[in-house]
């Protein structure tokens, strides 16, 4: 059992934890693809999409109280200067320390303590669907750092973007682009209909199977775009979406490809058309409490316009610490699976 004094200066929270969501990370972690345990330990806590319930704070804490709702981040201070400021999420320290992926312990577990710094309280009404802040911040990272990179262009008012990939992330992607007002389009894979498909249409987007209708052929019939988010981790679609891009625009990375494939490009025309159109690609690795506060903000106008459509990305519940082997089935087998969590306790 953790206790308070665990974090110096009387600044411990102490939280139960009620739900954990997982993903691709924990599965690759699992399968032995990267992730690395704390010093003195042989293993790693696995999960990083934490929510739970304040049970006790230390002396010095005036943030929270027993009973809060929260989420905790996931980067932990390193050396480097931007982790001094609080960016811990642009890091340039060779290790970083990330909760339930590298260095740091996760949230798979029954309580933890931490600090308030890392700490993000979440409304009462949006307890349902608390445990999908994770991942909504680092859809909120990369649609803030495409607006923030073109500052430079002094007005930048994106209208059409595109989403590739239409799992947990893009789905949460086409939802904040959605409620900035910008015509979407969303594509996968898997042919409509799909709950994925429906849940797309839902907000007023289009989705898009790549079987059908290739990336740069949705460009000429629906573009151009001023913003594509890429959440696939394939490498060939990365350079697909390059070409796609319309003038101006920002392509935002978010995925990992663990492997060593190789893909032919054409290479001469997508340098040219970066030179010529002022595009950029920008990568966005994993959010700092900034974008989790932003994506609580966006979860509760979501509750507002689109009523009930966070909690059906909810698919996939575990029960139970010990369910650890199905958790991994269901991530490794069930493609059906939009978000599969853990029920690790009631909420009392």
């Amino acid at each position: 059992m953790p206790t308070l004094d665990q974090v110096p200066a009387g600044r411990g929270v102490l939280v139960k934890v009620l739900r954990v969501g997982v993903d691709g990370t924990d599965k690759e972690i699992n399968e032995g693809d990267y992730g690395a345990a704390p010093p003195g330990y042989d293993f790693l806590v696995t999960g990083h999409e934490s929510f739970g319930r304040v049970v006790s704070v230390g002396p010095a804490v005036h943030e929270f109280t027993p009973g809060d709702y929260v989420v905790a981040t996931v980067r932990r201070r390193g050396s480097s200067l931007y982790d001094q400021i609080g960016t811990y999420d642009m890091t340039t320290d060779a290790d970083y320390f990330e909760r339930g992926i590298n260095l740091r312990h996760g949230y798979l577990t029954e309580y933890y303590v931490d600090d308030p710094e890392y700490i993000v309280r979440v409304p009462a009404p949006l307890k349902e669907v608390g445990v999908l802040l994770e991942p909504m911040s680092i859809a909120q990272k990369g649609i803030e750092q495409a607006y923030e990179i073109q500052r430079r262009l002094k007005v930048w008012r994106p209208a059409r973007a595109a989403v590739v990939g239409a799992g947990t992330l893009g789905l949460l992607v086409s939802l904040a682009l959605r409620l900035r007002g910008l015509e979407v389009t969303t594509l996968a894979r898997t042919p409509a209909p799909t709950l994925n498909s429906q849940l797309v249409e839902a907000l007023g987007a289009r989705y898009l199977s790549t079987r059908d209708v290739p990336l740069l052929q949705a460009a000429e019939q629906h573009g151009p775009f001023d913003l594509i988010f890429e959440a696939t981790g394939a490498s060939s679609v990365v350079f697909e979406a390059m070409e796609a891009l319309g003038r101006n625009g920002v392509l935002v990375l978010t995925g990992i490809a663990g492997g060593n494939r190789a893909v032919e490009v054409p290479g001469d025309r997508i340098l040219t058309g970066f030179v010529l159109g002022n595009k950029v690609a920008v990568g966005s690795v994993n959010a700092n409490r900034v974008y989790f506060e932003r994506g609580v903000q966006d979860m509760a106008m979501a509750v507002l316009q689109y009523p009930g459509w966070l909690n059906k990305l909810l698919t996939h519940p575990v029960h139970g610490l010990d369910q650890f082997a199905e958790m991994i089935r269901l991530l490794v087998e069930e493609k059906s699976a939009i978000k599969v969590y853990v029920e690790v306790a009631q909420d009392n």
